[in-house]
């Protein structure tokens, strides 16, 4: 495999996958020469059919498989060797490229990271990381000292030459891997290049200051394999703890390849240090000039994952990225892949006590129905409010809205995050990106609508203490108030229709207020369209601008959501914060389906909030997200403390989930009958936790607190 020419570092023959789909691989000519670039042709001295240069690539690796993914700026090789013999050699030889240093592994770490959807590596995995280095540095750097003291014999010489030679390829071969090699003998100071073939020197013939020195290093480096150790039994503790109880994700199928899955049993003996996402920032850095290497050791997916998820009462059944963590296995000579764990809980909720509640990861039934043509259903109502209009239950989803707007609070916790800026143009930056968050769910949701909800109906949901009510029927409008860690949030929300044609358009109408400390935020919605009403897939489309302003120091962020065209990137959001004077303060970028991030500087980005994976069912279950999924769920908890007007126990709602058509047609003409009869009898309901001041309605508080006396002496009667 060794080049037979001086350019050449390494040649010989691989498996190559082909450029197109279903072609398998075929065997290709590989050489790599001392410029670092790696060229492959049909036999050896053809022409070249393609090259990269591994000065600025990234290098995946497979061991079990012998797979060797390398991805630059102009190609990508996927390899797969003949032999283990031959990965090896191609592996060393790579290697001479790849970034060394402190910053790279940093880099790396990061970006490995954020493939996995987290925010950054906490403070004690880093100093842990830096003190490895440190140790590694300090111990070469001993050996290069003893060097120049006379020895007594020859052999002694050679082999500290050698020893330092290997330890040298040891450690250089790629930095981030020397914190995860266990502690050698104070004899042996060197491994061979693929570290398992330890090479032994005797430290009797350097001198006592020497010696001291080395007997020092030797105490440290176990203090620093104890500290490891004691890091791997709170991330086993943890992990024991916090099972994820998510399901497998769209997402994370296809990052998760099954031609890449290694057999557990073939793994070799790993430590797992599992590092939590905490309070630190998002950031892109830039690429370091060289290659990078990870070492991929994939599982292959569970073919049917639980129908329940065992969470506390918390917002860690949400599947939330900004409070994440990870755990990282890692080779005792490589590092393998990060798996996302479970979300820690919400530290509003941290003073109640913690239950253990069951949530359910999947709807009972399948979408039962055919959703009918809204169309046809337009086309004879022209004009008409479509809140007027009595659709048929198969047009609908097993949600009301009171239940839909609790969906726009889901990722609350970037209020938290907010909350706990001084800065008051990144707190701003904060609220625009929970603003836009809203609209997340709705990226798979355009065909059904939900409930329209009874006057006088609640729900309720303990993680952001969300309370929701329908407060006026016609015009309809509903309030719903939410609250957290020093942040509270008040909205009203109705709107308006308009029919164009193709499309369908929702204009909102009222305010959303937020209030975080002395600062008082308020915005307005932008129009939502639902498009291909004739012909094609139906999606929704939210087009315009919104400016959220702080009526305490009237800074203030503008954000346009971009129309889709034929070309070019869909759903993208970008705006523009404002200090006090009306200068443009920072500048903030994404996509409501995705991510928002705030720009630093001209190649630096913070990701201020990230969407929460979509579960892979999702277009077979009304494209709910997995915070939807537990929306209309009565869990443990809930058993006789809601109230007789929550959401949860409609009828016809309730038929709807379980796939009985018929029954929810039935429940809901039944229903919409008592309500008319009550308006009949001029018996409406009227607001019981909200109450009108102008166009907006504020809560009224009480709820939690008859919520905790068990509704004694509370009027509150059912609305079916």
């Amino acid at each position: 495999m060794a080049g037979t020419h001086p350019d050449i570092v390494c040649e010989g023959w691989v498996l190559k996958k082909r450029r197109k789909k279903m072609q398998g691989f075929a065997r290709r000519y590989f050489t790599l020469r001392q410029s670092g670039i790696l060229a492959y042709s049909f036999e050896p001295g053809q022409p070249i059919r393609d090259q990269v240069l591994l000065h600025h690539a990234a290098v995946s690796t497979a061991p079990g498989r012998k797979d060797i993914h390398i991805d630059s700026n102009t190609a990508t090789f996927h390899m797969k060797c003949l032999s283990t013999e031959d990965f090896n050699v191609w592996m060393v030889a790579f290697r001479k490229f790849i970034t060394q240093g402190l910053e790279a592994r940093r880099s790396a770490s990061m970006r490995l990271a954020s493939r996995q959807g987290t925010l950054s590596l906490n403070k004690s995995g880093f100093i842990a990381e830096e003190m490895g280095s440190t140790i590694a540095s300090l111990e070469n750097s001993i050996t290069l000292v003893a060097r120049d003291f006379p020895t007594n014999s020859k052999k002694h010489n050679s082999v500290n030459k050698k020893a330092e030679k290997d330890k040298t390829k040891d450690y250089g071969k790629d930095s981030r891997f020397g914190l995860f090699k266990k502690s050698p003998h104070p004899h042996q100071t060197a491994y061979n290049e693929f570290g398992d073939a330890p090479v032994s020197e005797t430290t009797d013939n350097f001198p006592p200051s020497i010696q001291r020195v080395l007997s020092a290093l030797e105490t440290l480096k176990a203090q620093h394999a104890e500290l490891i150790n004691s890091m791997q039994a709170l991330a086993d503790l943890n992990q024991s703890i916090h099972t994820s109880p998510l399901p497998a994700t769209a997402e994370e199928e296809e990052q998760t390849s099954p031609a890449l899955a290694t057999p557990s049993s073939r793994r070799s003996k790993r430590t797992s240090i599992a590092t939590t996402i905490s309070d630190t920032v998002h950031e892109w850095f830039d690429a370091l000039d060289g290659a990078e290497e990870f070492v991929m050791d994939l599982q292959a997916e569970a073919s049917e994952p639980p129908s329940r998820m065992l969470t506390s009462e918390s917002r860690s059944s949400l599947g939330q990225q900004d409070t994440s963590s990870i755990d990282t296995d890692i080779n005792e000579d490589d590092i393998a892949s990060q798996e996302p764990s479970t979300p820690v809980t919400s530290p509003f909720l941290a003073h109640q006590p913690t239950l253990q509640v069951v949530r359910r990861m999947q709807l009972p039934a399948l979408p039962v129905g055919d959703e009918g043509s809204l169309f046809a259903v337009l086309k004879k109502n022209v004009g008409k409010d479509l809140s007027t209009i009595a659709l048929p239950v198969s047009f609908n989803e097993p949600l009301t809205l009171l239940q839909r707007a609790a969906e726009e609070v889901e990722h609350y916790g970037v209020l938290d995050e907010a909350a706990r800026c001084d800065n008051p143009i990144d707190r701003l930056c904060y609220v625009a990106a929970f603003a836009v968050s809203g609209y997340a769910h709705t990226r798979h949701r355009s065909g059904r609508k939900g409930f329209n909800p009874m006057l006088g109906e609640t729900f309720e949901d303990q993680r952001m203490k969300f309370i929701a009510e329908k407060v006026r029927h016609n015009p309809f409008k509903m309030a719903y108030h939410a609250e957290g860690e020093n942040w509270e949030l008040n909205a009203t929300s109705s709107g308006r229709t308009k029919f164009w044609g193709k499309s369908l358009e929702i204009i909102p109408l009222g305010n959303t207020h937020l209030r975080i400390g002395k600062d008082h935020y308020v915005w307005k919605k932008p129009s939502s369209f639902m498009r291909n009403l004739m012909v094609g897939t139906k999606y929704l489309e939210h087009c315009g601008k919104m400016t959220i302003e702080n009526t305490r120091d009237h800074t203030r962020c503008v954000l346009e959501f971009k129309q889709n065209g034929y070309w070019g990137p869909s759903n993208v959001v970008s705006g523009t914060v404002h200090g006090p004077s009306g200068d443009i303060a920072s500048y903030l970028e994404g996509k409501w389906d995705d991510q928002v991030a705030q720009t630093l500087d001209s190649s630096n980005f913070r990701v201020l909030w990230r969407m929460s994976p979509f579960p892979k069912n999702a277009h077979d279950y009304y494209g709910f997200t997995s915070f939807s999924v537990t929306l209309n769920e009565i869990t443990s908890d809930l058993i006789g403390r809601l109230p007789p007007t929550d959401s949860r126990h409609r009828p016809d709602v309730r038929a709807l989930e379980n796939g009985a058509l018929d029954v929810a047609e039935d429940e809901k003409a039944r229903v919409e009958e008592m309500q008319r009869e009550r308006r009949r009898q001029g018996k409406d309901r009227q607001p019981r936790w909200f109450h009108q001041d102008g166009e907006d309605w504020i809560y009224s508080g009480g709820y939690w607190e008859a919520r905790a006396r068990g509704w004694k002496d509370e009027d509150i009667h059912p609305l079916w």
